[in-house]
């Protein structure tokens, strides 16, 4: 089955540098930074990463923190519901935006 998502792809990602290796530079820089042991840890990080990825839906993402969430330490548990919490926040935010919904309906109603 052909699709828009390969896995090799993801090796690739250095690639989009060779357009502006200014920014790209400048973007790694960045993304080294905040993905150093700081007040998080760097396996505290990789879960929140990984959760994330889930919640903007990116396949690649989703590769890269399991990868990078298993290599620091991290259980097949703890991604789990690192994933449930991503999936509990996404879910609520829809459910909130009802109250939107609701606003109009009872607008229109009157």
């Amino acid at each position: 089955m052909d699709s828009y998502y390969h896995a090799h792809d993801l090796g690739k990602f250095p690639d989009i540098g060779k357009g502006n290796p200014t920014l790209w530079k400048k973007f790694m820089e960045y993304y080294t930074a905040v993905f150093a042991e700081g007040a998080l840890s760097e396996r505290e990080k990789a879960l929140i990463a990984l959760a994330v990825a889930h919640t903007v839906q990116c396949p690649y993402c989703i590769d890269a923190y399991t990868h990078a969430s298993l290599e620091k330490g991290s259980t097949i548990e703890e991604m789990t519901e690192a994933v449930h919490v991503a999936c509990a926040i996404r879910g609520g935010a829809s459910l909130i935006h009802g109250v939107q919904m609701r606003n109009v309906a009872e607008k229109l109603s009157m």
